[in-house]
């Protein structure tokens, strides 16, 4: 039997994500601009299949043949014919869905691979019945073929995305190791280049190793071309090393890419739009994330706007390394209702600021006061859907210029909802108040996790001419009493220092100022939570964080001793410090459950949270601030990778425990997402239903006008790189 953790089960939660009102609350001009955004978003998201492993393209072509020539519905009869149970083929649909909601076959939450979770004979059966295989015989089986094993496939390192013989990544060629991504690194610093937009193939050219550092454009040629002064490519010697600096990765994608925004350019409200959006096309065309930078720099000024959005590479969660970005694209609409409570939260950020637990000398020199908006997501493009966001991850814009802050409102909507037979682990007396607090208080938490959390703190930098953004004769560490002794310098930068735990420190932190925040009665009474009420959000949001700590646990990989997780690491690392803290605040015990089989109850002491709680995540928050700000990353990595420790020993045995978790873990929830159509002068709204064959429906009809086309381009790029992940 397999591990049913490497399965999508068939009661997998799917939901549409509604936002058809906001949509029709548009204007002629935004519908247009939304829409061109949105097949921007589209096309782009589609070099993720390429960033996850060497068989998610081919997969993702094969489902795209098979259900362009018939539907799901349709299909099913040909199941049936071949002998497939209704079970096995709800499974097949499963599969796909997922395929096409995590863009490849490892989940975007956990980065571990899932396959069908029927038997590959009826798979295959089913495949060679299609009628997109009895049309195309020859092509349709040299695509099997060509994925049918890996499909399948769970070898140790195939079981989860990691870096040689950790995991499977396509960010870097299969011969690459830990050692070449850190030179690299450096070598990318040396040339002032971000690491954002590459990926790292190592080759041999004569006996000496070489590396190709590849950037992402439309532009193929590595000379400079039409509208650039001058190109960053070429052949560099670096610590005896030989590296190459080419251009083309997603080509023909990023040539749709650019397309679109082109077009989105006719429409844009306003100079900054139509700045930002030509900015983002030289970046897509060249590969130059300067034209990035600068293209975000007009997106941070164009305040409240009514359509929003962001493309590009951005989250560096799924880099084994911790510095290459996914892509990403959104586009969505704001909700003005609950925009107007996150605006009063960053009127009231310069207040709520001092209250962190670190010196007024770790913060930074001015609050840049962000946007904040609750959007309804009309595409989202990439791997997967997060609830809140805060961009853009360059911290030199984020320290000096300012940023961003959204909040999801449909995908909060309904990504948390719970029902009372699914709470694992909580006591009974706590599952009701969870159930009717979940919501609200998380609201509270990705408001404060992302304005107060991800836009706080100061970096101590120490720029290429030798000034300082401190005075070190004076800023003292509050840690060891003693002047600070280090700090950034030149063009390090927080993910570069401090790589394969940067992501998840980060989250830490985040999530560490939004329980510390929400005891503040000022942000519940902005959320319009006041009195019991207020205590309740409180008690529910600390709780939730306790309970996430437990659940993360699925997310640890024993074998390498690894995180597959930013995020769950984050919570488990709260739990550990909130366990820590003694004093009957948080209990963990091991029980039995009903079924007779092993389960866990947790329990938080409300009226410790002002006091035990409090102190213990000040103390844990400073230290982490602290480290942070000096670039202490020897310090930073052995506190964090203590309290990340999973281990058999100590009070709790968290490797059972983890057992535990798998026992009773439910799927994450995958959405379904409308597209748009032209039609004539108007734009139309195409919604399907909150189910496997909605979801694979929206992806066939969201490509359907240059599908051959397109999926022969994916094709030839996976087939172009297939001989580096051997």
């Amino acid at each position: 039997m397999v591990d049913s953790q490497y399965y999508l089960p068939n009661d997998i939660g799917i939901s549409a994500l509604d936002c058809g009102e906001a949509f029709r609350l548009l204007s002629p001009q935004e519908k247009m601009y939304a829409h061109y955004l949105s097949r921007a978003a589209w096309y782009g998201g589609l070099a993720v299949l390429l960033q996850t492993s060497p068989e998610s393209a081919n997969i993702f072509v094969l489902l795209q043949r098979i259900f362009r020539k018939q539907t799901p519905a349709q299909l099913e009869q040909v199941a049936t014919t071949v002998g497939l149970s209704s079970e096995e083929y709800q499974a097949f649909l499963v599969y796909a869905a997922g395929v096409y909601a995590n863009m490849g076959n490892y989940k975007s939450f956990g980065d571990t691979k899932f396959i069908p979770n029927l038997p590959k004979d009826k798979l295959e059966g089913l495949v060679k019945a299609s009628q997109a295989f009895q049309e195309q015989p020859t092509e349709m089986e040299a695509l099997w073929d060509s994925c049918s094993c890996l499909l399948y496939s769970l070898e140790d390192r195939q079981k989860q995305l990691g870096l040689g013989d950790k995991g499977i990544t396509t960010y870097f060629s299969g011969n690459c190791c830990l050692e070449d991504a850190e030179l690299a690194q450096k070598f990318l610093d040396s040339k002032k280049l971000s690491a954002y937009n590459t990926r790292l193939f190592k080759g041999d050219n004569g006996g000496k190793v070489c590396y190709e550092v590849r950037l992402a454009s439309a532009v193929q040629k590595d000379c400079a071309v039409d509208g650039e002064c001058e190109s960053c490519c070429g052949s560099f010697s670096f610590e005896d090393k030989e590296f190459t600096v080419k251009r083309g990765d997603y080509s023909s994608l990023m040539e749709k890419v650019c397309y679109y925004l082109q077009q989105a350019l006719g429409c844009a409200a306003n100079e900054n739009q139509r700045k930002m959006l030509e900015e983002y096309i030289r970046s897509f065309t060249f590969g130059s994330i300067d034209a990035h930078k600068e293209g975000s720099r007009y997106w941070i000024k164009d305040k409240g706007p009514i359509v929003e959005s962001y493309i590009g590479f951005i989250e560096s969660y799924r880099d084994p390394f911790g510095s290459r970005g996914e892509f990403e694209g959104f586009v969505a609409v704001v909700n003005k209702a609950m925009s107007e409570r996150f605006a009063s939260l960053v009127s009231s950020a310069e207040i709520l600021l001092p209250e962190l637990p670190w010196p007024r000398e770790f913060e930074k020199d001015t609050f840049l006061k962000p946007d904040f908006t609750s959007l309804d997501v009309l595409t989202f493009a990439g791997s997967g859907i997060p609830a809140g966001i805060n961009i853009p991850n360059y911290d030199d814009i984020r320290q000096s210029e300012g940023f961003k802050n959204v909040s999801l409102g449909n995908v909060l909507a309904v990504a948390y909802a719970t029902q009372k037979e699914k709470l694992t682990f909580l006591e009974e007396e706590d599952k009701d108040s969870f159930i009717k607090w979940k919501g609200p208080s998380f609201e509270v938490q990705v408001g404060l996790h992302e304005l107060l959390g991800h836009g706080s703190g100061k970096l101590f930098v120490q720029d290429d001419k030798g000034k300082f953004n401190f005075d070190q004769t004076k800023v003292n560490n509050p840690e060891t009493g003693e002047p600070v002794s280090s700090w950034y310098r030149g063009s390090e930068t927080w993910d570069s220092k401090f790589s394969t735990i940067a992501s998840s420190y980060e989250e830490c932190r985040a999530e560490c100022v939004g329980l510390y925040l929400c005891l503040n009665k000022q942000v519940l009474s902005i959320f319009g939570h006041e009195g019991q009420d207020a205590e309740d959000v409180v008690y529910i949001n600390w709780l939730s964080m306790v309970r996430a700590g437990l659940l993360g646990l699925e997310f640890y990989t024993p074998e390498s001793k690894s995180w597959r997780q930013a995020h769950m690491q984050a919570r488990f690392v709260i739990l550990r410090v909130l366990l820590e803290a003694g004093e009957g605040l948080v209990g963990l015990e091991e029980v039995t459950g009903q079924d007779g089989k092993p389960d866990a109850r947790i329990t938080l002491d409300q009226s410790k949270i002002h006091t035990v709680g409090k102190n213990a995540i000040h103390r844990f928050l400073c230290k982490l601030q602290v480290f942070k700000s000096t670039a202490d990353v020897e310090g930073g990595r052995a506190l964090y990778d203590g309290y990340s420790a999973v281990s058999d020993s100590g009070a709790h045995n968290f490797l059972r425990l983890r057992e535990t978790v798998l026992l009773r873990k439910e799927a994450r929830k995958m959405f379904v997402q409308a597209n748009t159509r032209v039609n004539g002068d108007s734009v139309e709204l195409v919604e399907y239903e909150g189910s496997a064959a909605g979801l694979i429906s929206s992806f066939i009809e969201r490509f359907q006008d240059d599908a051959e086309q397109l999926e022969a381009n994916l094709l030839e790029l996976n087939k172009r790189d297939a001989p580096c992940w051997c």
